[in-house]
């Protein structure tokens, strides 16, 4: 289809160029009929064919040179609107939208010009790189406001500490906070750091074939302080699994599952671990009694930062980047992770993943 298009532009151009060359020589031919008819002279027949192929030609020469810079001012403008927009890119505005008819002015609806695709390419370029960039400056927000609050609660408890007459303690509660607000920054530093590699193309997956069930059985015992210390109802139920994946990324996944779940379970509440495995994929469900979460949060508590409860997570010390971590590790082994709940209800997360992926 593109083949016959461009022999049709082809042809269209030769027929073109034929009839002005056509006209140039009747235009050469009478007026040298003229001019002869005017000095009384008649040349000889190849002279006067020469002479008339030559005015032909001169004529065809002026017509090109008036009509050549219109056609190429109107190429020049296209081209100068598309330097324009690239610049702009590069000065990062992203801002930019050229209308794709800009290209298709002179031409015809059913035969559009070819330069419209690159008008799309820049327009979708822009779009893609003012996503990118809003999405740059929203983690440098989040990021600035999540090191901004545990260094001014540090800062002004350290100035605190300063009087001597302070007794001993306020003073052994307000380095209690300090310690708290450092643990979370260091806390805040390790996600990112994880988030960061895990983001790495170069980063080195090392899968290996292993036990899913006894894993999380450890990880689960390994927790018994925090859901032991809160009286938490602990149910697992665990069918024996045997997956193939990356075994440390998979404890990162399993901790940060867990340990969601121990925060935001209530004292003497109940949480679920239920491991099944079924066409060739396994599903893990981790159900909470907390207080749940809403249809509108459910839609965005996969992004980085995003918290569903911003003074509750706080307060817990959360930095809305596990579930972040959780996602990205999920999407590494080609699987699938998706939370379901109804406010007060609590909430169930489920990680599906491929047996051998």
């Amino acid at each position: 289809m593109k083949q016959e298009a461009g022999f049709l532009h082809i042809a269209r151009n030769v027929i073109l160029v034929s009839l002005a060359l056509f006209a140039c020589w009747t235009a050469a031919f009478y007026l040298s009929r003229y001019v002869y008819s005017f000095i009384l002279w008649e040349p000889h027949e190849l002279l006067a064919f020469l002479i008339n192929a030559m005015l032909g030609f001169i004529f065809f020469g002026i017509c090109i040179t008036i009509i050549g810079p219109l056609v190429k001012g109107r190429q020049y403008e296209f081209f100068n609107e598309m330097i324009q927009a690239l610049k702009s890119i590069s000065r990062g505005d992203f801002r930019v939208n050229l209308d794709p008819e800009f290209a298709n002015r002179n031409g015809r609806q059913r035969n559009p010009h070819p330069y419209v695709q690159l008008v799309e390419s820049i327009n979708d370029m822009a779009a893609n790189l003012k996503v990118m960039e809003d999405l740059r400056q929203e983690f440098i927000s989040n990021v600035s406001h999540e090191i901004g609050s545990p260094l001014t609660s540090i800062s002004g408890f350290a100035r605190a500490l300063k009087n001597k007459d302070m007794d001993q303690e306020k003073r052994e509660k307000y380095l209690n906070i300090i310690e708290t607000e450092c643990v979370r920054l260091s806390r805040l530093s390790d996600n990112l750091m994880k988030l960061a590699v895990l983001d790495s193309s170069e980063h080195a997956s090392h899968k290996t074939s292993y036990r899913l069930d006894r894993q999380l059985v450890t990880l689960v015992l390994a927790c018994e302080p925090q859901w032991d210390d809160k009286k938490i109802d602990m149910n697992v139920e665990l069918e024996e699994v045997e997956i193939f994946a990356d075994e440390d990324l998979m404890i990162q996944l399993w901790i940060n599952l867990i340990h969601n779940a121990i925060k935001f379970t209530p004292e003497g509440g109940k949480i679920d671990v239920f491991l099944t495995q079924g066409e060739g994929k396994v599903s893990v469900r981790i159900t909470d009694s907390g207080p749940g979460i809403t249809k509108q949060d459910q839609l965005r508590i996969f992004e980085r930062f995003y918290k569903a409860d911003q003074s509750r997570t706080r307060a817990l010390g959360g930095s809305g980047l596990g579930l972040s971590i959780v996602h990205k590790i999920v999407e590494m082994h080609e699987g699938t992770v998706s939370v379901f709940s109804e406010p007060g209800e609590g909430a169930t997360f489920t990680v599906q993943l491929p047996v051998h992926s």
